[in-house]
């Protein structure tokens, strides 16, 4: 410690970073305790059983259709985004000529894509599924809006998670007489799973999170679909329109708190499934 305070006084600027670093750390972390503390303050005292209805009324005001909706949402737009977004990846890290001027357009674009407003996404989603194709509002028309709105993330990381794999693996592979194919998908996508992973962690919460894009392409009708054509609401719009109201303003405090748990519960076994694929 005393070495640590004589370095410092020889170079104040690196105890001024030094201060400068720990308080960011320090207002971070108490940003997120009193955003977390506020919610579970003003929902935990409203969570009732009959917020846990099987059937939405305007009475109960059930969150169970929307939890299952989200449930749904997130497991169709991870169908469809992931394995896109890890083809196109293999392919840009792997197969892509060093220098192209293809990768560097797909990567602008990715990364371009990857800020444009979510609302964007859903007058998108809303004009091209919605009315040219003839979905109507529906489960598949917001599932296919979120995984185009998520394919850039998990493009980019993918792609990052594939770069930090050492090209030692590529070589020792090839040294043996393994095919470029074999080498991809046996030595080299295995070693990357937990990067993906990380992707696929950020893509489900951005997801769980959304609203903008699901009101105009998923609609908010709060009942379980009976088929990928109907409409539904997930807990983020079920959240809005019980807030937009102004009627059950605590209702929507105890469906924010149902949905911090939701995400943390997701990115537990997101988590978990990341560090045993890790240890194989």
């Amino acid at each position: 410690m005393t070495e640590r305070l004589k370095s410092y006084r020889r170079t104040p600027g690196s105890f001024l970073l030094f201060l400068l670093v720990s308080l960011s750390a320090v207002l971070t972390a108490a940003i997120l305790i009193f955003l977390v503390g506020y919610v579970l303050v003003k929902g935990v005292p409203y969570l009732s059983a009959d917020l846990f209805a099987w059937e939405y009324t305007s009475d109960n005001c059930s969150v169970v259709p929307a939890m299952i909706n989200t449930l749904l949402m997130t497991v169709i737009s991870l169908l469809i985004a992931v394995p896109f977004g890890i083809f196109a990846a293999v392919y840009l890290v792997e197969y892509a000529r060093k220098g192209n001027k293809l990768v560097r357009v797909i990567r602008i674009t990715a990364e371009t894509l990857t800020g444009i407003p979510s609302i964007v996404y859903g007058l998108f989603g809303m004009l091209f599924f919605v009315t040219a194709l003839k979905w109507k509002y529906s489960l598949l028309a917001g599932a296919c809006t979120l995984s185009i709105m998520i394919l850039p993330v998990i493009l980019r990381t993918t792609e990052e998670a594939l770069l930090a794999v050492p090209n030692s693996f590529r070589e020792g592979s090839f040294g043996l007489g393994v095919g470029k194919l074999r080498t991809v998908f046996r030595i080299v996508l295995p070693s990357a799973v937990p990067g993906i992973l990380s992707g696929v962690i950020l893509a489900t919460g951005r997801i769980v999170g959304e609203t903008a894009a699901l009101i105009y392409t998923a609609g908010s009708v709060a009942k379980l679909p009976g088929s990928l054509f109907d409409s539904t609401r997930t807990l983020a719009v079920h959240m809005y329109v019980l807030s937009g109201e102004g009627l059950h303003t605590n209702q929507a405090y105890a469906t924010a708190v149902v949905l911090l748990i939701l995400v943390i519960i997701m990115n537990l076994i997101s988590s978990g499934l990341a560090k045993k694929v890790s240890k194989a």
